[in-house]
């Protein structure tokens, strides 16, 4: 059933007949609905849209509750006539921080409504508390444009920077515009997103919107409306109340609180701390503007004039019937005139909590099964309303027999209407989710995001790059050179001494930025022509060489060794995987399938399973070790840290409740009677899973029977311990998690030696941590910590000097008296750190002062809010864990990150934090952080001895190396696996062999800049056409480049096909392609006893030059052979011949 449906219930209510009659009434001037509680009001609301034909103006408590109300509107009525009006600061008004995704939702609204459209519009005190500009001042500033008129471009620009919209090459924020050609970018503060118009001459030929993240287009639109940020103009601002029809309704919870808000806000008015902020680096022109707009009297609105525009509108208030009473009253002793007051009243209740528990539930609803209503339950995902199914339909809940109808839409809170005999249920307060409401402006802020993952990317002339080949070096830019009777676009590195190097853009793969940790001071530059940098590259490769000698060795040896196949699985298993409290995630339900796989076949299990904190990696263990027990095998889950171990102990606890398994943990925080009893239970075989730090491993404790070993956080362990695991694990089946994502590239790499399981999705509906950036004062603190304490929490802080702990210490204590304040850092003995820990967790202290966040891996739920202090000296990964920290409950969490004013920040470090403030929710920031995280990650995977190497040699350059070094211990030392493999009937192509393949030309092949401007733009068109990986990929690429800048010239064409030319290069075996003077060379692999000489993809070259001997050549030269063929003028006819030799079994 659709929840249109419901809608449909409701319009033909008795209520909505008598409301509609009242309003025709002019005497009523104020009606009171009681009883509506919950998400019935956007209900009773939503089917009356149609017969009102005038505007609707909600005001909520406040922006969440506004958000939530707003949500409801839009899944019954669609995005179109329902909008968003949201305050245009960021955070409270006082510290006067602008957000242009807000202006954009604001700046609609005024447009809809000075155009004269009947729509439904959401919002909250704070955002009724700005003045807005009048609707003349608005009609002046609105430029609109159609499909078909004939304008100039030239004008429209000139219109555009008289709004003061600024000119550059790509638009990623409001307020900007690019010209390229004929086509022009612009991003109006009416929409949410940008707009592309294409024109052809003088007239508008197709207007488009645009996704900011990848500038590619969305839809169509027929007209469009250009609007200039309001905010900020000049001019006689008047309350947003004004600006309303008459006619307009206005329908609200509690009059008395929104004027009380709207007041405060007025008295509070802005900070003296916003001012300086905002004054800060402005000139003297500037610095009168500023003050002026800072003044109360110019940009708010007092409680008088909120009062007497509410006056003028009929005013409909709903909600539970106690507040009512008062509020007619007071209005009638102020009011003279006889205004007429009516009061409808609804039979509504909220809908019970359960705190998923299914019998109470199940209760609950047979009851009023019985009593004759209708029981629908709301979820916005097929999945869960299948689990609701299955739940009912369980063992001990069947005989029940509940029925429900599933609807296709969720709405915030869910009602029992009595008057209908109907339960509105919802799936997230059933199983206590947190659900999240999106709003239009997300995408607007998506375009930050989408800026400050390409400038991480992009290289600006004199960054740091290195080259395969030669080194490190400093990028020039772009530059033609000539070649022949043509142009090539050459990219310039220049070394030490000014030596220059202009290399090729089809070598772009042998070019990365240049990476490492973050320590600040610039790399040197390499000198060319020293060999230096060559030794410096067979060093780190010989020393990869050893570690991965050892991994192929290790997984030679477990693919011979026979293990122990479980049986499929059980219906308890299916019952534990079904009370799991979140959905799972794809890629979490892809690692137990392989978990799984792997246990039921014969060979010993070896997997690695990485995701970053909260991505549910537990929760696979937990599955697997079940599945263990299940065949009555033991179960040994090995951590780093004895707090861990207990942590571990009461997920695995409170998870595996009610169900025939029995589990234990082992730690120094047990006594040796405990201890003791607990090794004798595991002899017998009485504990199925035990949990422990390396205590697991030693002589003393002997085992039953030992079926599974499950390591988390492996990184954390030292050499010892790994050696002993290595004896035990030689037949066991093994599972080891880690929190340090493993980088995609070496992934590949390493798929010889161990099974990887990775998760990159983050949980849906966690909540997006509330994330602020304030400069220090006591009073924020103390804010954050008193808001934490009022509703039970916890808080973390974290400042990076010991020395400044006691210090803030003694702040806390003194401005939150009863706030119970504990230190914990890396210098205390670890028996106090953890006595420390333990308190916090068992909630003996309300904040933990910490440096970076002391246990990486604990997971305190009831701690929600985090404080770091300095957070401009931390790198965007640290932050992006630490605030991963909060967040893991169903609260709202806050981080505040203290950090000096933004205009004495370095560039790089305000950017950091803008973007952390921007991207609350888990799977953006993890986007971010992977490029942090990859630099770890590869150092761990690998031991901690290859750090230095990644700092000498660039962190991608390392990566290149090492997946040169697997390939070339393939071709040498383990050639014999492959013969093996090939005996057994696998076919060997050149890709196992060759590392990648090199095209020199001198054809004419790259973008002009008079089709992409900026070269770090085209850079990094370049580098992504360098990535591809098939010729799908390639035409979808095309087709952006044609959406973004037009037809695509000659020379890019024949560039997009070099994609295809090297990987069937590669293929084939060659090394090198040689285009040159209407000829093409191939050169194949160097080793010249290499096993590709044997293979089918050898002899298909063989039979091609047998049948075309006149335009092929084959030779040998320097243990080098070479293929020359004749007559090759393009690239196009380059691939199309190749293919044909590769294929040519197949024709």
């Amino acid at each position: 059933m659709t929840i249109q449906e419901i809608e449909k219930i409701y319009q033909r209510s008795p209520q909505a007949k008598a409301f509609m009659d009242l309003l025709k009434k002019k005497s009523v001037r104020s009606v009171f609905l009681e009883g509506l509680v919950c998400s019935s009001a956007p209900v009773f609301f939503a089917p009356l849209q149609e017969k009102l034909k005038r505007s609707v103006l909600f005001i909520l408590d406040d922006a969440d509750e506004a958000g939530y109300f707003y949500h409801d509107l839009t899944q019954l009525l669609g995005q179109d006539s329902v909008f968003f009006f949201p305050s245009s600061y960021r955070r409270a008004i006082k510290y006067g921080q602008r957000d242009a995704a807000n202006e954009i939702l604001r700046t609609e609204v005024l447009a809809r409504l000075s155009a004269g459209n009947n729509i439904y519009i959401v919002s909250y005190p704070d955002a009724l508390a700005e003045l807005v500009v009048s609707k003349q001042n608005l009609d002046e500033r609105i430029l609109k444009l159609q499909v078909g008129q004939q304008i100039a471009l030239t004008d429209i620009v000139h219109t555009l920077r008289e709004f003061d919209l600024t000119e550059t090459d790509y638009v990623y924020e409001p307020g900007q515009f690019a010209v390229r050609g004929s086509i022009l970018d612009v991003y109006s503060y009416s929409c949410e997103f940008p707009f592309r118009i294409d024109f052809f001459g003088d007239e508008i030929d197709t207007i488009r919107t645009f996704d900011v993240e990848n500038q590619l287009s969305k839809d169509k639109r027929e007209a469009v409306e250009i609007v200039p940020e309001l905010a900020s103009m000049q001019a006689v601002k008047q309350p947003f109340l004004n600006f309303l029809t008459p006619d307009t309704l206005l329908v609200m919870k509690d009059f008395t609180f929104v004027h009380d808000m709207i007041d405060k806000i007025y008295q509070e008015g802005f900070s003296s701390q916003s001012l300086t902020e905002r004054l800060e680096g402005a000139t003297e022109m500037e610095a009168d503007k500023i003050v002026h707009e800072m003044k109360r009297e110019l940009s708010l609105v007092s409680a008088h004039d909120f009062q007497s525009g509410v006056v003028e509108h009929v005013r409909i208030e709903f909600g539970n019937s106690s507040q009512a009473a008062s509020h007619v009253q007071s209005d009638a002793s102020k009011s003279k005139s006889k205004a007429f007051h009516a009061v409808l009243s609804f039979n509504m209740a909220p809908q019970p909590l359960f705190h998923k528990n299914f019998t109470l539930l199940t209760q609950t609803l047979e009851n009023y099964q019985l009593q004759g209503y209708t029981l629908y339950i709301l979820a916005d995902s097929q999945k869960q309303q299948q689990r609701l199914k299955e739940i009912f339909a369980s063992e001990e809940l069947k005989r029940y027999q509940i029925q429900f109808t599933p609807v296709d839409k969720t709405l915030h809170e869910g009602f029992i209407d009595h008057d209908k005999k109907s339960c509105f249920f919802t799936d997230h307060q059933i199983f206590d989710r947190f659900h999240k409401y999106n709003l239009r402006s997300d995408s607007a802020r998506a375009g930050k995001m989408a800026l400050t993952m390409k400038e991480l990317q992009e290289m600006e002339p004199g960054d740091f790059i290195v080259h395969v080949d030669f080194g490190i070096g400093k990028f020039g830019g772009l530059v033609r050179v000539p070649a022949g009777d043509s142009y090539q676009e050459m990219i310039r590195i220049i070394y030490k001494n000014n030596d220059k190097v202009d290399v090729s853009i089809h070598s772009l793969y042998k070019i990365s930025k240049y990476r490492r940790s973050d320590t600040g001071e610039p790399p040197r530059l390499s000198t060319l022509g020293t060999g230096a940098w060559d030794k410096l590259k067979d060093k780190a490769k010989k020393r990869i060489k050893d570690i991965a000698r050892d991994l192929i060795k290790l997984y030679a040896q477990r693919r011979r060794e026979k293990g122990f196949a479980y049986s499929a699985d059980s219906y308890l298993q299916h019952e534990l995987e079904a009370s799991f409290l979140y959905e799972d995630t794809p890629d979490q339900n892809k690692a137990t399938l392989e978990v799984k796989k792997d246990m039921e076949s014969g060979r010993p299990m070896d997997r690695l399973v990485c995701g970053d904190v909260g991505f549910g990696k537990t929760e696979v263990a937990i599955r697997a070790a079940f599945k263990a027990a299940c065949d009555g095998k033991q179960v040994a889950v090995l951590v780093p840290t004895t707090v861990l171990a207990f942590q571990h102990y009461q997920t695995f606890q409170h998870r595996l409740e009610g169900l025939p398994v029995t589990v234990s943990y082992l730690s120094r925080a047990r006594s040796t009677k405990e201890t003791k009893h607990i090794l004798e239970d595991l002899k017998a075989g009485k504990i199925d899973i035990l949990i422990g730090t390396h205590k697991l491993i030693s002589k003393t404790v002997q085992w039953h029977d030992l079926g599974l070993l499950i390591i988390d956080e492996e990184q954390k362990f030292g050499v010892s311990t790994k050696e002993k695991l290595r004896q035990l694990k030689v037949n066991v089946d093994t599972l080891t998690m880690s929190a340090t994502p493993i980088p995609r590239t070496l992934q590949f790499s390493l798929m010889g030696a161990r099974d990887m399981s990775i998760m990159r999705t983050p949980p849906p509906n966690r909540y997006p941590i509330h994330t602020e950036l304030v400069t220090f004062s006591s009073e924020v603190i103390a804010d954050a910590i008193n808001f934490e304490m009022s509703r039970n929490g916890q808080a973390y802080y974290v400042c990076n000097r010991i020395s400044k702990l006691a210090e803030i210490k003694l702040l806390i204590e003194k401005y939150v008296p009863d706030c119970r304040v504990v230190i914990g850092h890396g210098q205390m003995k670890p028996e106090e750190l953890e006595k420390v820990i333990m308190g916090f967790i068992n909630y003996d202290y309300d904040v933990l002062l910490s440096t970076t966040i002391v246990e990486n891996g604990i997971d305190i739920s009831n701690a929600n809010t985090i404080i770091i202090d300095d957070a401009n000296h931390f790198g965007l990964s640290d932050l992006h864990q630490m605030r991963g920290r909060v967040g893991r409950s169903n609260k709202k969490a806050f981080c505040y990150l203290i950090a000096p004013p933004k205009s004495v920040l370095t560039q790089e470090a305000r950017r950091r934090l803008e973007a952390l403030e921007t991207f609350s929710d888990l799977g953006s920031g993890f986007n971010l952080a992977m490029q942090d995280l990859d630099i770890r990650g590869a150092g761990n995977l690998l031991g901690s001895e290859q750090s230095g190497f990644m700092e000498d040699l660039g962190y991608e350059t390392y990566q290149k190396i090492l997946s040169q070094a697997v390939t070339e211990l393939k071709n040498e030392e383990f050639s014999d696996l492959y013969q093996q493999e090939m005996e057994e009937g696998e076919v060997l192509t050149g890709d196992d062999f060759v590392d990648d393949c090199a095209v020199e030309s001198d054809l004419e092949m790259y973008f002009p800049d008079t089709y992409v401007p900026g070269s770090s733009e085209r850079m990094l068109l370049y580098r992504e056409l360098d990535h591809l990986e098939n010729d799908d990929e390639v035409s979808a690429y095309r087709q952006r480049l044609i959406d973004r800048f037009g037809p695509v010239p000659k020379a890019g064409e024949e560039l997009m096909n070099v994609v295809g030319l090297r990987r069937i290069g590669k293929r084939l075996g060659c090394e090198k392609i040689m285009l040159k003077q209407g000829a093409m060379q191939l050169q194949f692999v160097t080793n010249v006893q290499s096993p590709f000489y044997k293979s089918q993809m050898f002899s298909r070259v063989l039979n091609y030059i047998t049948t075309h001997v006149q335009t092929c050549s084959l030779k040998e030269k320097n243990n080098k052979r070479f293929l020359r063929i004749a007559n090759v003028v393009s690239v196009k006819q380059a691939v199309h011949l190749l293919n044909r030799i590769a294929n040519q079994d197949e024709q």
